[in-house]
């Protein structure tokens, strides 16, 4: 499944100050505090995901990294997170989250790697025909020196003789048995001796990788394509994780996109909507003709079906609806004014009552007034 965006997780946003990045956190991690929901696994995950993503945005450097890059540039760094362990936990509760072991002791099996989320901002002609494109993604990798254990070539982990690999250490405190993240593996249930000089014991280093990236035609902004074991790698022998790209289209300059429907606007000539015509339009694939009628009022919108966008299934298309807008001269010669006004004068007269007026202010506002009257 893929992680959530942080600053959704804590109920902020990117303008976000410290503070108010702060308060918010405060305010979560009390709700979803497990000695609260005793039991709740629900709130138990969600103080966990709220300590995670304060981790990352409380610090600067990570937060730039994060802004630029989502999770991809914070390389996972907060996996296996103990919200006792960073700064500002211990003024909110004072510690109790690594006395009652809250924050859990790491497992020592082998676990996914985390997803990652890419951002790709594409044109909209390659939405609307597909493409195939690269993108280079900094993501943790398993440790070729190592090979994922963390220690030097020709060590390994030794189980820790604090915990003797629990990860925690229990002791009884009146009728109370409690529980704290063992201080000399830090949960991790083992500990390195020697450790490999390429990862300094990570057990992952980062490396960025261009993967190639193919965008089905029809696309929209915000859908996103999972890219299948592109994610970080996982430790232990565990399987990586996945990598979702998420799209987004640029604005085009002349269609304004509804579903996989196209809309535009036409400016004419007022000679052209009275006589009739037909006039050109750059569609997707080709050069579209519109037929116009004798008579074409302005603002009528006209439908090319099957001549839209690409559904990103594969299954037809939408339409393009052209909308044709009569245009005023602002410039006439005096032959062409000449010619108006010997039009004008074969035209009947055209009135506008006051009655109607009325009428049409009744229609508009009449009707609110006796809605809500």
């Amino acid at each position: 499944m893929s992680r959530r965006d942080y600053y959704e997780i804590l109920e902020v946003t990117k303008t976000s100050t410290e503070q108010e990045i702060k308060s918010s956190y405060r305010r979560l991690a009390l709700k979803f505090h497990p000695d609260r929901n005793p039991g709740d696994k629900s709130a138990e995950e969600k103080f966990k995901e709220a300590a995670e993503a304060y981790a990352i945005l409380s610090d600067d450097e990570k937060r730039a990294r994060y802004d630029r890059f989502g999770h991809a540039g914070v390389g996972g760094g907060a996996q296996g997170f103990d919200p006792s362990q960073f700064s500002g936990f211990e003024d909110i509760f004072g510690g109790l989250g690594d006395i009652f072991g809250f924050g859990g002791s790491r497992r020592s099996g082998p676990q996914r790697g985390s997803d990652l989320r890419y951002d790709l901002e594409i044109k909209f002609e390659q939405a609307a025909k597909g493409v195939e494109t690269h993108i280079q993604i900094p993501r943790q990798e398993t440790c070729e020196t190592c090979k994922g254990s963390g220690a030097a070539p020709g060590t390994s982990p030794t189980t820790c003789p604090g915990c003797r690999g629990a990860g925690q250490i229990r002791f009884q405190q009146g009728f109370f048995t409690m529980a704290r993240t063992c201080g000399q593996c830090r949960g991790a249930g083992k500990v390195i001796a020697k450790p490999c000089q390429a990862c300094r014991g990570a057990g992952t280093t980062e490396q960025t990788r261009k993967l190639t990236v193919k965008i089905p035609a029809g696309i929209a902004t915000g859908q996103r394509l999972r890219l299948t074991g592109e994610g970080e790698s996982g430790t232990l022998g565990g399987p990586a994780g996945d990598l979702y790209v998420v799209i987004f289209v640029k604005d085009h300059e002349f269609f304004q996109r509804d579903g996989n429907d196209l809309h535009c606007s036409v400016p004419l000539a007022f000679t052209t909507l009275a006589l009739g015509g037909e006039i050109s339009i750059h569609g997707i694939d080709a050069e579209e003709t519109v037929k116009i009628p004798e008579s074409t009022q302005t603002g009528t919108t006209f439908r090319l079906r099957g001549k839209g966008m690409p559904d990103v299934s594969g299954r037809g298309r939408g339409d393009i609806l052209v909308t044709v807008q009569a245009v005023t001269p602002k410039k006439l010669s005096k032959e062409q004014k000449k010619l108006l006004q010997d039009l004008a004068a074969t035209l009947p007269e055209q009135k506008v009552s006051p009655q109607v007026r009325d009428e049409d202010d009744r229609g508009i506002f009449g009707k609110v007034k006796d809605i809500f009257g």
